[in-house]
């Protein structure tokens, strides 16, 4: 490939090629190109993660990228008949592709399904079964018929049972186009038509969630060889009328059930999936609209339609049969027909019995009454110095708390410098002073307190002045008395210079909302009690010189202690059962073994948790800190190469960062010369090689 990047405006027909300065295109003048079947060019975007950004005009003219298939119209969806699909292939500029992959670039493999569905039970039926298990299928053998280029027929290779032909249906076409070895990546296509077999005329079917929702965390959702890739086409197969009874030829007997929507992807997502095996849910399950998109055409069915099945894939302890585990009054339910006469789909009250109100998660209750510091000025901050700090604590409504309010934990945090903090203090963590018994004027609200600990006189830059805070707060439950809940606020961020130089904040480099678009509420998790919920704050004391070392047994057998440096500790924990090197971190809670991790998405797309490109391009920035790691192959190692082995974290990696790594003369800090080779405008930069 080339490593040359260019506009990413990329036009395309036939003909010759022109390049500009910001557009490819494939075709003659600007005003005049056409593709191949006589219309305008498509205009495709593609961004510096994506290979086809970095394809020569040649390449891009011989691969012709993407794969999209419109379905035309489908005929003979009639019982006893096989189905005949008409439809167009084409590239993503509208040129017409060959499903074979004799002129065009790649074997295009297509599969097919006809499914009726059920508005009332709200549930699909698919028509396509397979024969050896009975299992809800596709129909992939069937007869191709090309009628020009792009354009062919299909007819199934199955005929259609016994159905309603009045009931809505849906016809789904998905798979998969081949470039495996000329880009390095295949292509995907999902694509439905719904309509009423009897008259043709367009309906209405699923639409119960968006792959949006899904792809939060999955990035992309691709189940099945990556061939289904809507949430739709899920719903075609795992749904209650086709998963029902014992798998034809399974031995032992395999109940299908297990694998009704209702049952399999609840049951996912709890980590108690029989079929699937241990998975770690990065959030709350009670959570319904992580999944269940409100803004969806039926995406509140989750708390319109409960059954016992949908709600015990959950709640797992309920025998439904004789009670246990009901409610208080341990009801039995012989079928669903009750369910939403407790269980309504409108909240009255928090914890109520409808459906929305028992799955609040705690975080989103209306009872809380928010908690905010506000830091206001910072004085004494030279270095030598004990700085004086003044600060608001605050309700959402603004009501102002004194420091010393019973119930709240409030300590102020002071480390630097914002180049990499290496606080010289125990273990290069910030200093950290309990702001309980600052001065407090209650005209103003302000709090005002002196740290006992003067900054270091040696100090130089940027340091930074935070504050970590919570308090207990009881909720009362509508149904079942009340809870307890730590309630944490953001941390503050107020950066002074020590040595009279400009005030340099501490790069941005990660997004919290982007975690919390997987995580939904990070401190909820992981974010010690709630109280250390900002990024730019997790950065002070997880620094290249922290680590574990505090909380590690006594015993020896357990050391050396474990590099907790930010860009080692996240890039391990997503990468998960995919180390090949333990990574064991003692904290608070105890022991976590984060190598059974299983992280849902494409480790490739680093965007899914950087602020931008240039965040994790190479080099790094002046002044980072190489990072300590006993635990690892050698230590210390540069920044670079730092985060780059927490994912790639075998030897062989290792070898070839340390070979590229020395220590000059005078000097006791790694220089690494990552950027040589893997710099942002280089052929191996970090864009590219994790471009897909």
């Amino acid at each position: 490939m080339v490593g040359v990047q260019r506009g990413l405006l990329i036009m395309m027909a036939a003909g010759a090629v022109a390049l500009g300065p910001s557009v490819l295109r494939v075709g003659g003048s600007d005003d005049g190109a056409v593709n191949e079947n006589g219309g305008n060019p498509a205009a495709v975007s593609y961004q510096v993660t994506d290979k086809e950004f970095y394809l020569s005009a040649d390449q891009i003219s011989y691969i012709r990228p993407g794969l999209n298939v419109t379905l035309n119209s489908v005929t003979n969806v009639v019982p006893g008949l096989q189905p005949v699909v008409d439809l167009n292939i084409k590239d993503d500029f509208g040129n017409p592709l060959d499903i074979t992959g004799a002129t065009t670039p790649g074997v295009i493999s297509l599969r097919f399904i006809v499914a009726t569905w059920d508005a009332a039970a709200f549930t699909y039926r698919n028509l396509i079964i397979q024969a050896s298990s009975g299992n809800p299928y596709r129909d992939s053998t069937g007869t191709w018929t090309a009628l020009e280029a792009g354009h062919y027929t299909y007819k199934f290779a199955a005929k259609l049972p016994t159905f309603d032909t009045s009931m809505p249906s849906t016809l789904f076409c998905g798979g998969s186009r081949n470039l495996t070895d000329a880009l390095g990546k295949n292509y995907y296509v999902n694509t439905f038509k719904d309509f009423v077999p009897a008259t043709g005329a367009a309906a209405t079917t699923w639409g119960a969630t968006t792959t949006a929702m899904c792809n939060a965390c999955h990035d992309p959702i691709a189940p099945h060889g990556g061939n289904y890739r809507e949430a739709k086409a899920c719903a075609l197969c795992h749904n209650p009328v086709n998963m029902v009874g014992v798998i034809l030829g399974s031995n032992p007997p395999v109940d299908r059930a297990q694998f009704n929507n209702r049952v399999f992807f609840h049951q996912i997502h709890s980590g108690i999936a029989p079929a699937i095996g241990e998975i770690t849910y990065p959030q709350l399950i009670q959570k319904c609209t992580t999944c269940h998109d409100p803004k969806a055409a039926n995406g509140n069915t989750w708390a319109t339609l409960p059954t016992r099945v949908a709600c015990g894939s959950c709640h797992t302890d309920i025998d439904w049969v004789t009670g246990a585990g009901h409610g208080p009054d341990n009801l039995p339910q012989a079928d669903d027909s009750q369910c939403a006469s407790c269980h309504g789909a409108t909240q009255t009250a928090e914890w109520d019995a409808s459906i929305p109100g028992s799955h609040i998660v705690p975080s989103d209750s209306k009872q809380l009454k928010g908690l905010k510091v506000t830091i206001l000025s910072a004085t004494n901050t030279a270095a030598g110095q004990k700085p004086t700090v003044t600060f608001t604590v605050t309700q959402n409504d603004g009501k102002p708390i004194p420091p010393n309010s019973a119930g709240l934990s409030l300590s102020l945090v002071l480390g630097g410098n914002t180049k990499d903090y290496n606080t010289p203090n125990a273990n290069a963590q910030p200093f950290s002073q309990s702001a309980t018994g600052a001065a407090y004027d209650a005209t103003t609200g302000i709090a005002t307190y002196t740290f006992t600990t003067a900054i270091p006189a040696t100090a130089t830059g940027t340091w930074t002045i935070s504050a970590q805070y919570r308090r207990t707060v009881t909720l009362t439950k509508a149904v079942g008395g009340t809870i307890s809940y730590t309630e944490g606020g953001p941390n503050p961020i107020f950066d002074v210079s020590v040595d009279g130089s400009e005030v340099v904040a501490r790069r941005v480099a990660v997004d919290l909302a982007k975690c919390n678009a997987c995580h939904y509420n990070l401190s909820n998790l992981f974010s010690h009690g709630g109280q250390r919920n900002s990024i730019q704050f997790c950065v002070m004391c997880h620094n290249p010189n922290a680590n574990d070392g505090g909380r590690r047994p006594a015993d020896g057998s357990a050391n050396p202690a474990e590099s907790i440096s930010f860009q080692r500790l996240i890039h391990r924990i997503h990468t998960g059962e995919g180390m090949t090197q333990q990574y064991t971190v003692y904290g608070f809670a105890g022991q976590s073994n984060f190598n059974d991790v299983t992280y849902p998405g494409d480790r490739r797309n680093c965007l899914a948790c950087h602020t931008n490109t240039a965040a994790y391009n190479l080099p790094t920035a002046p002044g980072t800190l190489p990072v300590v790691t006993l635990r690892d192959y050698f230590s210390p190692r540069g920044p670079g190469t730092a985060a780059c082995t927490g994912c790639h974290d075998d030897s062989n990696v290792a070898a070839h960062a340390y070979i590229y790594t020395t220590t000059f003369p005078g000097s006791t800090a790694p220089a690494e010369s990552c950027g040589t080779c893997h710099a942002a405008n280089a052929d191996w930069s970090a864009t590219q090689v994790h471009a897909r």
